[in-house]
């Protein structure tokens, strides 16, 4: 295994530590920092294993953190839909 699935790995028990803590503002801090760390991992799982590997990690990820996700789709359909 590569350090990067691991890595990759590691993410996502973190993030479903986190999922299960208490939060005053609905995890939405949590999901910023799990962002801002996952993104630098996902790109490195890319490199280290190949496109298709990198988006099996991709996928997992938009479904741990899927509101974040559901929210920029319906952001981009109101500017999509606006223009």
């Amino acid at each position: 295994m590569s350090p990067s699935l691991i890595l990759a790995c590691l993410w996502a028990v973190a993030a479903n530590v986190l999922a299960m803590t208490p939060s005053r503002d609905h995890h939405w801090r949590n999901a910023y920092m799990l962002i801002a760390v996952g993104i630098p991992i996902l790109g490195y799982v890319t490199w280290q294993n190949g496109p298709w590997v990198g988006l099996l990690v991709l996928a997992a990820a938009m479904s741990i953190l899927r509101w974040p996700v559901i929210y920029l789709g319906r952001w981009l359909r109101r500017r999509v839909g606006r223009g």
